[in-house]
């Protein structure tokens, strides 16, 4: 009842027909992009990056004033007993919820620049099913227990949007030496996430428990997928093959894969892009 008639939550009809227009695109992008020439985008991806990374800010900012005005128990925070601070919160997560839509630009940037390697299932997975999820989280649980993970999140935002809008500029590249970082960062997010999830479901405060298990495995996923990245990335040898063939600049500098970026429109083929 008190997120009725906020924008694009009162049917989940505009949430679903918006992730089906996301994968119609990516399908036929690719296939009016097969023979024509790359887009380089510089200019749309500094802005588009800059406007995630303010965002992102805000909704960081935000959330730790909300959850601080209302006295939220790190630990287990139920949905009703923080009052207008509630509300608060609440009006942040749909921000987060519409952040989703937009970042569906990340997969059209790729299509655009013709960086189908990029396209992989772990990033159409992610944005295509955070985004109906967080539907489902704004109608049923907006407040409480639901503030940590988006806290968390908008601050790895805030590195990976201001690294990608500083990365396509070509002077700034070579100070950009905190990837591998970022990478580590977004798994530990991961873990913390499901620890504090699970938190509420061993020492319970009446947030609900399917939520918190349907968190959890959720989180789960992306932890098992992100693993595959990494070892991929970092516990594995390339063969001689991969390294001859493989420019140094587009994946192994930095320690970043390819496969890696679920959520950001990327720039790792450099000089193919300019």
């Amino acid at each position: 009842a008190r997120v009725r008639g906020w924008f694009l939550l009162d049917s989940y009809l505009p949430t679903f027909f918006l992730t089906g227009a996301y994968l119609l695109c990516i399908w036929l992008g690719n296939k009016f992009m097969k023979d024509r020439p790359p887009f380089s985008l510089r200019v749309h991806l500094i802005v588009y990056n800059l406007g995630i990374t303010l965002l992102s800010l805000y909704m960081l900012i935000e959330l730790i004033l909300a959850t601080w005005e209302g006295g939220y128990n790190l630990q287990c925070q139920n949905l009703h007993s923080a009052g207008e601070a509630d509300i608060r919160v609440a009006k942040v997560l749909w921000w987060y919820y519409f952040s989703k839509v937009i970042e569906f630009m990340d997969t059209i940037f790729f299509v655009l620049r013709k960086k189908s390697s990029q396209i992989t299932f772990l990033h159409v997975y992610h944005h295509a099913t955070m985004f109906n999820i967080w539907w489902c989280v704004l109608n049923w649980i907006p407040c409480g227990q639901s503030f940590f993970g988006p806290t968390l999140n908008s601050f790895i935002h805030v590195l990976m949007y201001s690294y990608y809008g500083l990365s396509v500029i070509p002077s700034m590249r070579k100070y950009l030496w905190w990837k591998k970082y970022l990478t580590q960062a977004q798994l530990i997010q991961f873990l913390l996430t499901i620890v504090h999830t699970l938190s509420a479901a061993v020492k319970p405060c009446g947030f609900p428990f399917g939520c918190l298990m349907f968190q959890s495995s959720y989180m789960a996923t992306l932890v098992i997928l992100f693993i595959n990245f990494y070892v991929k990335t970092y516990r594995k040898a390339p063969s001689r093959t991969a390294i001859k063939e493989t420019p140094v600049t587009t994946e192994i500098k930095n320690g970043f894969h390819k496969d890696y970026f679920t959520a950001a429109n990327g720039f790792l083929n450099n000089k193919k892009a300019q």
